[in-house]
């Protein structure tokens, strides 16, 4: 896995590649967050977050990009494979942001049917 430091190198690239007109009212930006994130519904430690956009009336709107869940869950990849990923996961968050000053709420409802049937399978097996 990189270090923290060649993530956000690769995080501010990424940043770089989407149009200014994305950020607007992004007062928080994109902030890495050094921790890895699992998600309250995982079980057995395999659902971890990524990404996440935050909306919070004191802090604003910002993205919070997860460098500890990305060492949990692709510290095996090569560079340009986890670069790949981490474009994957800033561009989703940056889908939230869009769809959240639009007032749409298209990305929200495909998360949680996909948390729905990670649910429901793992009930299953």
């Amino acid at each position: 896995m990189i270090t923290q430091e060649e993530f956000l190198e690769i995080l501010d690239e990424l940043c770089g590649e989407l149009p200014s007109d994305f950020f607007k009212q992004l007062n928080g930006g994109v902030v890495l967050q050094e921790y890895a994130k699992l998600h309250p519904n995982a079980r057995e430690n395999d659902l971890w977050i990524m990404g996440e956009y935050c909306r919070n009336g004191n802090m604003g709107r910002y993205i919070n990009i997860y460098y500890g869940s990305f060492q949990q869950v692709y510290g095996g990849l090569t560079y340009e494979a986890l670069k790949n990923r981490v474009r994957h996961t800033l561009r989703h968050e940056f889908r939230h942001h869009l769809e959240s000053l639009a007032g749409q709420k298209d990305l929200e409802i495909i998360d949680k049917v996909r948390l729905a049937e990670y649910q429901s399978w793992d009930a299953e097996n």
